[in-house]
């Protein structure tokens, strides 16, 4: 099981995804915005953040950049709709494992979490 953080200004986007990976075995913490994502990093010891590059107080690339400076460890996957958003987080490959373009499938993103940081354990 990972700790996975999910960061999206989209309410319905951030549900859907959490409840896929919580019946995947992980746990899931969400937020609507990187300030709010941020601000729970140091403390709580997550596995992986999945946030939206486009997102109100502090976008998903913000977010990046300001997780390398207060955590290590933590894998980032970035998602976006814009095409403009997903050529500009490409320059970030030292601090993002994937820029991945929304839509997506929620199998596809079962197994980027997979790959990043394992199956879920079983006892």
């Amino acid at each position: 099981m990972a700790r996975i953080l999910i960061a999206d200004d989209e309410p319905a986007e951030r549900r859907i995804l959490a409840v896929w990976l919580e019946a995947r075995g992980h746990e899931v913490a969400t937020v609507a915005d990187g300030a709010a994502a941020l601000a729970m990093l140091p403390a709580q010891g997550f596995d992986l953040i999945i946030a939206d590059i486009v997102m109100p107080v502090m976008d998903g690339i913000a977010l990046a950049l300001a997780a390398a400076q207060v955590t290590s460890g933590v894998k980032l996957v970035l998602v976006t709709g814009y095409t403009t958003e997903l050529a500009r987080a490409r320059n970030l490959e030292a601090l993002v494992e994937r820029v991945v373009a929304k839509p997506y499938r929620l199998v596809d993103m079962s197994a980027i979490v997979d790959q990043l940081v394992g199956g879920v354990r079983t006892a």
